[in-house]
Formats: structure tokens, sequence, C-alpha cells
């Protein structure tokens, strides 16, 4: 045999071992390793390309006009860059969305309406400047004309499902007045008084012809910007596994009609910890629940016993040993 047909076939042995060892070595490889791998990779910094048939509740958005697509594009551009912050949307809206997204079906309120709760809040607790709290930021005044409690010892902006409930009465209400859900929208942020104002002035009821001030001329567009990416991860650079996400935990409920005096006490009867009773139920805030009236609430109780970190007792004796 010639020597460079020798020296041929020893090549092409090796570039198969090669590519076997390739393979074998990526089989075992862990799923863990291989995401690893990928967020290593570089990447770069891209212009982001004009979406198709972008909408907002079934309402058509004009991004073929120049100065439309201008404000969406800046919208998309720093929630696909701001990554951490989106992320986080994508991680939290795994936990919630699956309570707020049937409420808003039962009220007849579009699904893209989950978007709003997220960029008024981010999915957090959180108090505005202005006093709005929760996940909705909601006024104290409007809360307590709808119905919820707001006091020093109880506040039902931070009970999810309740104040969920008052956003949609809010926004059902602004769509009968207004014709149009992305009116809704703006009016969530700027109040319907103020969006009629701004109406009989300029002559329109359409957004996209409104001048504005800064924060709602933005509103319905990072709504829009956060849909759009949160509906397509991967098309803006998202990658994630399921087990990524974060989940609600499982939590049974329990009602009560009576003061508890003792919230402490009470986590404790139920096998729970004081700090794991107030995150499932960040309506009650203060260490009691006051009930002279003996109205009926209903308290979370998480269930899953991964959540309690360690026992307390056997730490406590093992620091006086």
């Amino acid at each position: 045999m010639k020597k460079k047909q020798v020296y041929f076939l020893g090549s092409s042995i090796l570039i198969f071992a090669l590519a076997q060892l390739f393979i074998y070595s990526s089989e075992l490889r862990s799923d863990d390793e291989l995401h690893q791998q990928h967020f290593n990779m570089k990447y770069g910094i891209f212009a982001i390309v004009q979406p198709d048939n972008l909408n907002f509740s079934g309402e058509e958005i004009p991004t073929h006009s120049p100065e439309i697509w201008e404000r969406i594009d800046k919208e998309l551009l720093k929630n696909t860059y701001w990554q951490s912050n989106t992320m986080l949307f994508f991680k939290k809206a795994n936990k919630y969305f699956p309570i707020i997204e049937p409420i808003l079906k039962k009220n007849n309120i579009p699904d893209d309406f989950k978007y709003l709760a997220l960029i008024e809040s981010g999915l957090d607790n959180v108090v505005s400047p202005a006093g709005a709290a929760g996940f909705w930021q909601i006024l104290k005044s409007t809360a307590r004309e709808h119905g919820l409690e707001v006091n020093s010892a109880i506040d039902e902006r931070y009970n999810l499902e309740k104040s969920t409930e008052v956003a949609c009465t809010y926004l059902n209400d602004a769509y009968d007045k207004f014709g149009s859900w992305t009116m809704a929208a703006a009016s969530y942020n700027m109040g319907k008084n103020g969006v009629r104002r701004n109406m009989e002035k300029q002559k329109t009821n359409n957004y996209y012809n409104l001048h504005l001030n800064s924060e709602t001329s933005r509103y319905v567009f990072r709504i829009i910007a956060v849909k759009e990416i949160m509906e397509n991860p991967k098309k803006y650079g998202f990658m994630f596994r399921n087990k990524d996400l974060y989940a609600m935990p499982n939590y049974k409920t329990v009602q009560v009609d009576s003061t508890i005096a003792s919230l402490s006490e009470f986590a404790q009867s139920h096998g729970v910890n004081y700090k794991l009773l107030k995150q499932f139920n960040p309506w009650l805030r203060t260490s009691s629940l006051p009930d002279k009236s003996r109205r009926k609430y209903i308290l979370k109780i998480p269930t899953n016993t991964d959540l309690l970190v360690f026992d307390d007792i056997m730490v406590q004796d093992e620091l006086e040993e």
C-alpha cells in the first residue's frame, strides 16, 4: 500500500475516532453542562427586526407609521437587552400568571392584560411614590371603592386574587367608556378622567394619535414589547429550561372568622413558620389578625415540607451542646 493511501486511511480513522469521542462526551454531559455551554457562547448586540402583525388584545397596532415603530422599537430594545430584569419576568410569570389568567378570563378581560400587571409591578408587592400597592398598583381610595379592606392590619391590595378582580372591574368599566382595550390600558395608568380630558382637548379617541405625558405615552408600548418578547423568548435570545422557572408551591386554605392574636402561634399550629405564613398571605400587615366583626378570611398554608429550611429545635440543641 502506498504511503499516501496509508496516511489517508490513518487520518480518516483518526477523524472518525475523534467524532465518536465528541458524540460520546456530549452524551455524557449533563443537561446543566450543556446549558452552561450555551450560556457561555458569544453573542452580538443586534437591532430588532420589526415583528409582523403586532396587536394588543386583538386591536391592530399601526406599525406602518415610522413614529409608532420607533416607540415600540425603543421598548423592545430596553426589555431585550435588560436581560436580568426580563429573565425575572419569565421566571415570576410562570409562578403567578396561572392565578391571574383564569380571573381575567372569567371577567371577559383579554389575556394580554396580564402583561399590564407585569409592567406595573414586576409581579412584586411594591409600593409606588403615589401610594399604589400590590401587583396591580391600586390606590387606597380605589381599593376601598371596590370593596377591598385597607387598614393598618389588613391590606387586600396585596391579595392577588382580590386585587385582580378589582383590576378587571376597572378595565371593563374603562372599555365601556372608551370602546377600546388600548384606551382602557392607557386609562389604567393615567386615570379615566385624565384620558377623557385629553381625548376632548385633542379631538381624537385613538391612543396612537394622542399626545400624552411621557409615562402614559410609553405605557401601552411597554406592554406590547413585553408581550412580544415573552411570547417569543428564543427569538429575542432568552434561553431557559422549565426547571429554571419559579413555580407556586402547593398550599391548602384555611378559613377563619375570629381574631388571631398571634400569627406566629397560628403558623406553628399548622406546621409552618411565621415567615412562610406572611409570604403566602402578604395582605396580613401585622403580627395578628384582628376580626371583631367576625368577617371570614381565607389564609393560604403551604404544604411543601421542602420550604422549611431546617428544624429550629435541632439547631438549638446543637448550640447548647
